[in-house]
Formats: C-alpha cells, sequence, structure tokens
C-alpha cells in the first residue's frame, strides 16, 4: 500500500483511535496529515478546483476515485480524500445511482420527484434550481439559476463567493416577481431543503419536486445550462473576483435568454418561448 493510500484509511472521526494513532499505526507523519486537510484553500487547491470543475463538466459519471486517478495522470499527485473534499466543498458528485449513506437531517422535509413522465407543454408549468462551481483566476464562487423547463429561460440567477441559503432566496423572490410555476424542483441540498426556502415555496402553494440522491439527470436542463455557460462564457474568461465574474455571467445570461438560439426550440431562443 503506498502513502497516498494510506491517508484514505485516516478518519478524523474515529471512535477509539486519535489522528496521532491512526498515522503511528499507518506509519505515516502527522503533520502531512494536517496540511493535507488544511482549512485555508491553498493556490493548489484551487488549481485542483478548476480541472475537477471542468473534467466534471467533461465526463460528470466521474466520481472521486476516479478523478483522483485522472489528476494523477495529468501530473498532480493527489489522494482521493482530497478530491473527496474538493468535491464535496464544489457541491459536485457524480451522476449515477449509488447507495445513500448519508443520514437524513432531521429538518429535512421529504418531497417526491414529479417529473417523471411529465408533458410540459407552457411556460411557468414548471421550475427548476441548482447551483454550479464558478472559477476564478485566483479563487472560486458559486451560482445558482432558476430555469423554465418548457422554454430554458434563466427566470433568475445570483452568483455568491459562499454556499449559504442567501442567495438562494434572493434568486427565489426575483423569479417570483416574474411569475410564479405550478411547480418548482430542486435537488436535496441544504439551501434547497431548509426551512427558509421550502417556506417560501410553500407560502406560494407551489409544489414542491425533488431529485432522487445522486440523481442529477433528474435536473437535466440546469445541467445543460451550466455545460453551456462553462463552455461558452466561464472557460474562456478570466474572472478576476468575484464582481467581475458577476458581471460576465449577467451578460452571458442576456445573451442566453435573448439571443442565443437553441436547436430544441426550432432555433428560437428562450426569449420568443417564454413571453409568447
Amino acid at each position: 500500500m503506498n502513502t497516498s493510500e494510506k491517508w484514505e484509511y485516516i478518519d478524523a472521526n474515529h471512535p477509539n483511535l486519535s489522528i496521532v494513532s491512526q498515522c503511528r499505526l499507518l506509519g505515516l507523519n502527522r503533520s502531512s496529515y494536517y496540511l493535507e486537510e488544511e482549512t485555508d484553500e491553498s493556490a493548489y487547491n484551487v488549481l485542483l478546483m478548476n480541472l475537477i470543475d471542468q473534467e466534471h463538466t467533461r465526463h460528470p459519471f466521474y466520481g472521486s476515485r476516479r478523478m483522483a486517478a485522472w489528476l494523477c495522470t495529468k501530473g498532480y499527485s493527489v489522494n482521493r480524500k482530497r478530491v473527496q473534499r474538493l468535491m464535496k466543498q464544489m457541491g459536485i458528485e457524480a451522476i449515477y445511482p449509488q447507495k445513500n449513506l448519508s443520514k437524513a437531517n432531521p429538518n429535512h422535509k421529504k418531497f417526491p420527484y414529479l417529473l417523471r413522465g411529465l408533458e410540459i407543454k407552457s411556460p411557468n408549468y414548471v421550475w427548476s434550481t441548482d447551483i454550479t462551481y464558478i472559477k476564478l483566476l485566483n479563487g472560486f464562487a458559486y451560482c445558482v439559476a432558476i430555469i423554465d423547463w418548457f422554454s430554458r429561460y434563466v427566470v433568475a440567477w445570483r452568483v455568491s463567493n459562499t454556499l449559504d441559503t442567501i442567495f438562494c432566496l434572493e434568486a427565489l423572490e426575483e423569479a417570483l416577481g416574474v411569475g410564479k410555476p405550478d411547480i418548482f424542483n430542486t435537488d436535496q441540498g441544504t439551501q434547497f431543503t431548509s426551512l427558509d426556502f421550502i417556506g417560501r415555496l410553500e407560502k406560494e402553494s407551489i409544489k414542491i419536486s425533488m431529485d432522487g440522491r445522486g440523481r442529477a439527470l433528474d435536473n437535466i436542463f440546469v445541467e445543460r445550462l451550466w455545460r453551456s455557460l462553462k463552455y461558452e462564457n466561464i472557460y474562456l474568461s478570466d474572472y478576476q473576483s468575484v464582481k467581475e465574474a458577476r458581471l460576465g455571467i449577467g451578460e452571458y445570461f442576456k445573451f442566453y435568454n435573448n439571443e442565443r438560439l437553441h436547436q430544441s426550440l426550432d432555433y428560437r431562443c428562450p426569449r420568443e418561448i417564454h413571453f409568447v
């Protein structure tokens, strides 16, 4: 077993063995462990996150094990444990059915997935939302967007440097100022299962639909939006700050809604479909 593989056996929450004891048993230097687990994002971590983001966009079925192996083929020596931590921080996971190994949040109200086999014939019938990682020149940010499933129109969006609930609620408030859907679909992220977010939808009597865990394809139209945003804007830009990214992404979404022709919309733009 090499050193990289040994790190995967370290459990910071082990009920009986301290980190010091675990490192001693595995023949590891404990100072290296704390370096590996540093909480402040180093430039190297940011570089890894940007690489992970691009590879995840190309191959969304890559889990942490395959992603770590891919990084090694590119000359970046990194173990799976760090890749898992970075992917979790980025809010991404591989797209494939997987076992539910996490305990349910007692405050997480359960909602079924309502869109399977549903025929959507008009705007404002189904909206959905998601969050994605945005690379910056020396850091990163997050973007949330709310999209109409019928027209592909981006109803509202926000960019933030943290994964809190507030910027998601701000996007929701802006969207509700434009219209109101019959069904609102989200994943099971903590931002969207929060009491504030759920309560706001329930106040408007909107039906709530939630993706199955580990099933990003349940929210396929937002996934396609992120792919377009990244290949047509983010990866072509070197945004240096959250402010700069916010301005650039805003310009892209104006183009996306008002000018970008979609093959699935018979080569019309989302605005033409949404405001008929």
